[in-house]
């Protein structure tokens, strides 16, 4: 019989390192940590708004060589009409064509360098808009840090239960061994009574048959203990080459039920990670409608610039190789009456969205009420069946006792046997099943609470990111 499948190891697998490997390398918490990140990184561009805008330009431009116009000079005196006659070879005056002077060009300069940095102040969106979004994205990475805690507590009640299965399976092991040797002494029986006379032909074959029917039952068992196993390696996230033995059995004691189903519920509904997650969601919806509304007003920012270059376009004429620096400063107003309708769509999507957010929110506090009282009463049925099928067993046990003595001793048939030894394998199932119960409820109630948040995000530190409990060998077969 294999009773070292119920044996307790030193160092061995615990509900609770169970739990808290599986809730420190869940992947779906680890997809919520990167969602966590993105949304922190949110929070930072939007408090890089609340800075004034500088920006810069660095510009280099080369012109296409052309010869510029001449342009004559007109002393004082000379009208256009006698300069232009003069222009067609038409004669003036002598003192007239004394004082002209040649005409003159400006330089043509080919490279142009422009180095110009801008300082933008958005005063309007101070008041209207920036403020909100801020407010907006902190509360959406709140959102994210309870989805976070959301995640990691599914996972490690999810690990914790995926434990106490493996070890029922392990039991169901040792159950249908018991069975199965009890089936074989009554083969045995059944032949030495048949070779006497006490028994028939039919009791041997029924006999044979109960045999291969605890076999089978022995080999699901040991099947399902594997697939157990490989469960719960999933959810610890450990390879097979590590033996997993475990360290608690089913007999610990076990912690009182709670009572009070109402201050439960309020207990849960204050607590849990997904109501958070909703109240956040829908303040951060709320916040972006509020900065949504400044689109409908004009936008007031003052900026001023400074520019340095070769040549300045503000200094004329140009001269090559001239460095010039100038500056200015303005406060300018801008607005569209087309903002207004895209503003109010805005504004109507995220309240929409909010609403949204708060109906879900109480579905989730709907479903929360049920879940609490559904397990509460799982907890109580379930330390009701602990108490109730020790009895079932106890009476089993010695219905069987009762039955086995008068087949062997020729006054009872194999059938009174066969149907003891099913009450017998049936009330030890039901045992092992309710002290698993006892405990898997147990895990539902306390997650239905929120009471396993601290204890999850606690696993997740640097004691939670590693094995634990698991020794190195290879897994091998029952």
């Amino acid at each position: 019989m294999p009773t070292d499948l119920l044996e307790v190891h030193a160092g061995g697998v615990t509900a609770e390192q169970a739990g808290a490997r599986a809730a420190a390398t869940d992947w779906n918490a680890q997809a919520s940590m990167a969602n966590l990140h993105a949304a922190a990184a949110r929070v930072d561009e939007a408090w890089a708004s609340f800075l004034p805008r500088l920006s810069g330009t660095g510009k280099y431009t080369r012109l296409s060589n052309f010869t510029p116009p001449e342009i004559p000079f007109f002393p004082p005196g000379v009208d256009l009409v006698t300069s232009s006659q003069a222009t067609a070879g038409k004669a003036i005056a002598a003192d007239e064509a004394a004082v002209a002077l040649p005409a003159f060009t400006f330089p043509l300069v080919l490279d142009n360098w422009l180095f110009q940095a801008t300082l933008t102040v958005p005063i309007s969106d101070y008041f209207l808009r920036i403020d909100q979004t801020y407010t907006s994205t902190t509360q959406s990475q709140e959102a994210a840090r309870w989805d976070l805690a959301a995640a990691r507590a599914a996972a490690l009640a999810n690990g914790e239960v995926a434990f106490y299965a493996w070890l029922r399976a392990r039991a169901a092991i040792v159950v249908q061994v018991q069975t199965l040797n009890d089936q074989k002494t009554h083969l045995r029986d059944s032949n030495n009574q048949f070779a006497v006379g006490n028994a028939s032909k039919a009791d041997v074959l029924r006999a044979e048959t109960s045999v291969w029917s605890a076999e089978l039952g022995l080999e699901r068992a040991k099947n399902l203990a594997d697939l157990t196993e490989k469960q719960l390696r999933v959810a610890m996230h450990l390879a097979d080459a590590q033996t997993m033995l475990p360290g608690e059995d089913l007999d610990a004691p076990l912690q009182p039920a709670p009572v009070g189903v109402a201050q439960l519920i309020g207990e849960a509904i204050g607590t849990r990670a997904e109501v958070k997650s909703a109240e956040a969601n829908a303040e951060a919806s709320r916040k972006q409608a509020e900065a949504a509304k400044a689109s409908r007003y004009p936008v007031v920012s003052a900026f001023g610039d400074g520019i340095l270059g070769n040549p300045n376009p503000r200094v004329f004429p140009q001269y090559p190789q001239k460095w010039f620096p100038t500056w200015d400063l303005g406060a300018q107003v801008t607005w569209s009456p087309n903002d207004i309708l895209t503003a109010n769509g805005q504004v109507q999507d995220y309240a929409s969205r909010a609403s949204a957010t708060e109906a879900n929110k109480h579905v989730v506090i709907d479903g929360i009420q049920v879940e609490v009282t559904q397990y509460l009463q799982a907890v109580q049925e379930a330390d009701f069946a602990l108490q109730s099928t020790a009895r079932q067993l106890a009476s089993a046990e010695e219905a069987y006792r009762v039955a086995t003595e008068l087949f062997n001793n020729g006054r009872g048939t194999y059938t009174t046997v066969s149907d003891a030894e099913t009450d017998l394998t049936r009330a030890r199932l039901d045992v092992l099943n309710a002290k698993t119960d006892a405990r898997i409820e147990r895990i539902h109630l306390d997650h239905a609470l929120g009471r396993d948040l601290g204890r999850a995000n606690a696993a997740s530190g640097p004691q939670g990111t590693q094995p634990q409990a698991a020794s190195t060998g290879a897994s091998s077969r029952y």
